[in-house]
């Protein structure tokens, strides 16, 4: 979600920023030596995080990309590693023109289900299961833009998509089925999936 069809990794970075600059440092925590805990950090963290996420924008074509899948009946939920609550914080100002149109949303860091994060298959496999007819994971296709999840999608026997940001290096594309630069790009008749009109 984060990342992919949501901008929000920019803002992240931008926190974790701004909470170094009050100490007149530029990275995080430990590293800067910064006058106070790992969990006083969190805490600021969290709480500025909840108040920048609230609308974040959408990533390019993921409106579109959604909508069309869904107009063609194709099965679509997200595996998100965000709790329950900061997704619903994050997707509530696109509920009505994006995330209601996914049969489900498995919340990786709070669902129960989800024994291990990304890179372990783990939450692909759950979210598979979600769907009524419980696919065979061979007949899943992941779109993700972090490097961990496309090494999950791909240990859980599903196709991965990756759409990464410009910074994520050469070696770390390698293990995608496909890499595009953004969802604007993805056909999905590649995929035995219909073609975009």
């Amino acid at each position: 979600m984060d990342g992919l069809l949501i901008e929000s990794e920019s803002v992240y970075d931008k926190i974790i920023g701004d909470i170094a600059a009050q100490f007149g440092k530029e990275i995080a925590v430990t590293e800067m030596q910064l006058p106070l805990s790992p969990e006083e950090f969190l805490a600021d963290y969290k709480q500025r995080v909840m108040k920048e996420l609230q609308n974040p924008e959408l990533m390019p074509g993921a409106k579109e990309l959604v909508r069309h899948l869904h107009k063609n009946d194709i099965p679509i939920a997200v595996a998100t590693s965000s709790s329950q609550e900061s997704m619903e914080m994050k997707t509530k100002n696109h509920y009505q023109d994006v995330f209601r149109f996914f049969h489900h949303i498995v919340c990786g860091s709070t669902d129960t289900e989800v024994k291990h994060g990304k890179p372990a298959p783990d939450i692909f496999l759950v979210c598979a299961s979600r769907f009524p007819d419980k696919p065979d994971p061979s007949q899943c296709l992941v779109l993700e833009d972090a490097p961990n999840g496309v090494v999950g999608a791909i240990r859980a026997g599903m196709q991965a998509v990756m759409v990464p940001a410009k910074y994520v290096g050469e070696e770390l594309r390698k293990p995608a089925t496909l890499v595009l630069e953004s969802l604007n790009d993805f056909k999905p008749e590649l995929f035995g999936l219909p073609a975009r009109e």
